[in-house]
């Protein structure tokens, strides 16, 4: 079933010009916020692990939810060996696809943005996929580039951000890539980019290469590896030299940072209203992945925030985690269930919302 005729991928990311001041740019003509007939927006991001989909009206203060959908799909399982997709991860994506469809056909979206992320940029095939994907569903994606990726989760995550803080860095860990954002306000000028970055490794592929072991010589083995790759960012950008002596904030945003926030806070079933926004001191994240390491791979699949889906996948995320923190220390991590979907409907709305969130967050 195709979405309806007139949703539309669309939207302009977020901005940079040539001194790295930040815009935002309208997309549309201003929504009358106050009519309910306002157009229903959707935002679909298909990544490496997962299928999601988040359907809204938006509002003077934000967004109504209508619907939303998310299933563990693995595209990009097997992607390290062979750089394609698989049949079967097709097929199982495909599949999700097609119930995403009906759900924006069912709410009669009026605009939207579908983006692909790590796995169809990584795949030789991932164009030819998402060809199939218009033809079968109607849904026409656009292959995200890794820095706009990094800049729409943390547009999603603006509400998130500490007023007091000078820098803040956002840590998007996903299944076959990891994004980090790292931004310098300035008291004057506002916010100003520093750097959006991406390295080709996530909790798919690390998973897939360790074979989502969870002993402690595996566990340093997946934290050296993710090390490694990581610490040639701060040799050239210096990020430390902006974390020492100034308040900064970490902020992550994926199932990783949000399954240890629910298994610090004890939950037995996940529950979005009580993680997102929480904080995490970095003892707390060290506590709960030795937790993860000593629980079989039975035990995470049974857990209530953790699921087969991502039982061989949460140690890789620990890993991932790790290795930032032993690169860019800070006291704690505000965790954000939110991101790259909500970054979209911001944009979408057509309406200066992302400025007035940057301004309020940022205190510019």
């Amino acid at each position: 079933m195709a979405v309806p005729s007139g949703a539309r991928p669309g939207g302009r990311a977020l901005g940079l010009n040539s001194g790295w001041q930040y815009q935002y740019a309208r997309i549309m003509k201003p929504i009358a916020f106050a009519n309910p007939s306002a157009p229903v927006l959707a935002a679909l991001d298909l990544g490496t692990n997962n299928c999601r989909l988040l359907v809204a009206r938006p509002h003077a203060q934000g967004f109504d939810v209508l619907d939303s959908f998310s299933r563990i799909v693995r595209l990009g399982q097997g992607l390290g060996q062979d750089g394609r997709l698989s049949d079967a991860a097709q097929e199982r994506t495909l599949a999700a696809l097609r119930v995403c469809a009906r759900i924006m056909a069912k709410r009669q979206v009026g605009l939207a943005r579908c983006v692909a992320t790590a796995a169809c940029r990584q795949a030789s095939n991932g164009a030819a996929f998402l060809d199939r994907v218009r033809k079968n569903t109607g849904i026409s994606f656009e292959i995200l580039g890794a820095e706009e990726e990094s800049r729409l989760a943390f547009l999603g995550c603006l509400p998130l951000i500490d007023r007091a803080a000078r820098h803040v860095l956002v840590i998007d860990i996903g299944g076959g890539s990891t994004e980090l954002f790292w931004l310098e306000r300035c008291p004057i000028e506002g916010p100003v980019h520093r750097c959006a970055l991406s390295v080709p490794i996530g909790v798919v592929g690390l998973a897939e290469m360790f074979g989502g072991g969870a002993n402690g010589a595996t566990f340093q083995a997946m934290v050296d590896r993710v090390e490694t790759a990581f610490r040639p960012l701060e040799e050239r950008h210096g990020i430390n030299a902006g974390i020492t002596g100034q308040p900064v904030q970490m902020l992550g945003t994926s199932g990783t940072v949000t399954t240890l926030a629910a298994l610090h806070m004890k939950l037995t079933r996940y529950d979005r209203r009580r993680v997102d926004g929480v904080a995490l001191a970095q003892d707390a994240i060290r506590d709960v992945a030795e937790r993860l390491q000593r629980m079989t791979h039975a035990q995470r699949a049974a857990h209530g925030c953790i699921g087969p889906g991502r039982a061989d996948l949460v140690i890789a995320g620990c890993a991932i985690l790790e290795a930032i923190q032993r690169i860019w220390p800070m006291p704690s991590l505000r965790v954000a269930d939110r991101g790259v979907r909500e970054g979209i409907l911001h944009l979408l709305a057509g309406r200066s919302l992302a400025a007035d969130l940057a301004t309020d967050a940022m205190g510019a």
